[in-house]
């Protein structure tokens, strides 16, 4: 169900199809279900089916064709920039159900790190959110956002555990077409402890993201933290495109 609403047969058999290949039930290599056996499985026409494996093709999950069984080729979901910054619709697009948890949302002064993220002086009002983020109700990630003042205000209207906040966001005219993103490993505080369930001193993986407009305006900065045993990151280049980077499911 999205929004009250049941999804169309055809995103439903595409994402079931990519939650059975991120859990492992079909590895890479593996045979994809036939057009027929999905067919009888969904008790569904052809044209659905095959809309779904046309998508999947299309993400780069499955190939083959010209009458060969389509197999499986990577377990992870290419992610269009705006699924990256959505959290929730990454782990929806995976068959996976998002949750999130807004423990609080603040407005106070920049810190000088923040400030100097985000191109404003130290102490300016910017608005800060502390969300515990989960699938199939497991905590995964802890995310503490921070958000140019004239931008997080909007987020004062707006129940931050009904679904996605950039989606929200985005319907409010912001625009966050830009990010950089930093990758590293940094040890469990006390909060990150309590939240993800995991040690203090346990390793996480931190992204840094800092998202701007077109015209270069910082409008975002974000610290999430994430379990390393249920998500991992990817690059992935050709000569053809731009690096992209990846946000993968590790299913345990």
């Amino acid at each position: 169900m999205v929004g009250g609403m049941e999804m169309p047969l055809h995103e439903r058999i595409a994402a079931d199809l990519r939650r059975r290949i991120a859990s492992g039930e079909l590895a890479v290599g593996a045979q994809v279900p036939s057009e027929s056996q999905l067919c009888a499985q969904w008790d569904a026409s052809r044209a659905p089916v095959r809309q779904a494996l046309t998508t999947l093709r299309a993400e780069g999950m499955i190939g083959g064709g010209r009458g060969k069984p389509a197999v499986v080729r990577r377990h992870t979901l290419s992610q269009p920039f705006e699924t990256f910054l959505s959290f929730s619709s990454w782990a929806a697009g995976l068959g996976h159900v998002p949750g999130q948890r807004t423990l609080e949302i603040a407005r106070r002064p920049a810190s000088a790190e923040v400030a100097d993220a985000l191109a404003l002086d130290e102490g300016t009002p910017v608005v800060q959110l502390l969300r515990q983020r989960l699938i199939d109700g497991r905590p995964t990630m802890l995310e503490r956002t921070t958000f140019v003042e004239s931008v997080g205000r909007l987020l004062f209207d707006f129940d931050c555990d009904s679904g996605s906040l950039y989606q929200y966001l985005g319907e409010q005219g912001v625009d966050m077409t830009v990010a950089r993103h930093q990758i590293d490993a940094v040890a469990a505080d006390e909060t990150d402890s309590d939240l993800l369930e995991v040690a203090v001193g346990a390793p996480l993986l931190r992204e840094r993201r800092r998202a701007s407009g077109v015209d270069g305006r910082p409008v975002e900065y974000s610290d999430d933290r994430y379990r390393p045993d249920m998500v991992s990151f990817s690059i992935e280049n050709s000569q053809q495109a731009h690096p992209a980077l990846l946000r993968d499911w590790r299913a345990s």
